[in-house]
C-alpha cells in the first residue's frame, strides 16, 4: 500500500514501537522496538534466536504500533519478510544511522548501539557475530491518531 504524506513523515520521525506477532495458538507476542522508514516499508532489527522470529518464520503477518512522548500513533498492520545473509551488517548501519537522524553520516563515523559506540567495522563484526536480521514490515492496513 502508498503511505500518505501524513504517514511517512509521521513514520520517519518517530521510532518506538510496539511489535506483536502470533504464537502458534494465535495469541499475541508484544514486545518494544525500534523501526524506522526505508522507502515504503518500515525495518526494525532482531537476531535468530528472538521468539518474535521463530513466529515469523511460521507466520508472516506482524502489527507494528508506532508512537510519540505526546500519545500519537500509527498502527500498521503488516507482512513481514526476514532479511538476512551477508548484506544484514552494512543494511544494519543504513537502519541505525537513520533511527540516529543520521542518514548521510559520513562511512567512517561511529555507530551507537546499545549505549556503546562503535566503527562501522566493529558494528559489522558484532551484527554478524550476534546473528543479527532485519524486519522488513511492508504495510497491508494503516491507522491510528497523528
Amino acid at each position: 500500500m502508498e503511505l500518505t504524506p501524513e504517514q511517512r513523515e509521521f513514520f520517519s520521525k518517530h521510532h518506538g514501537a510496539a511489535m506483536t506477532t502470533l504464537r502458534r495458538d494465535g495469541t499475541p507476542h508484544t514486545v518494544r522496538v525500534g523501526c524506522v522508514l526505508i522507502g515504503d516499508v518500515l525495518w526494525s532489527s532482531g537476531n535468530v534466536g528472538r521468539l518474535r522470529t521463530l513466529h515469523l518464520r511460521r507466520d508472516p503477518r506482524a502489527t507494528l504500533m508506532v508512537f510519540n512522548s505526546r500519545g500519537d500513533y500509527l498502527t500498521a498492520e503488516a507482512r513481514v519478510r526476514l532479511l538476512e545473509g551477508d548484506d544484514v551488517p552494512d543494511l544494519s548501519i543504513r537502519l541505525f544511522r537513520t533511527m540516529a537522524h543520521e542518514p548521510d553520516a559520513p562511512a567512517d563515523a561511529p555507530i551507537n548501539f546499545g549505549g556503546r559506540s562503535m566503527t562501522p567495522d566493529e558494528f559489522r563484526a558484532f551484527i554478524r557475530n550476534d546473528g543479527r536480521l532485519i524486519y522488513e514490515f511492508e504495510p497491508v492496513r494503516v491507522y491510528g491518531s497523528i
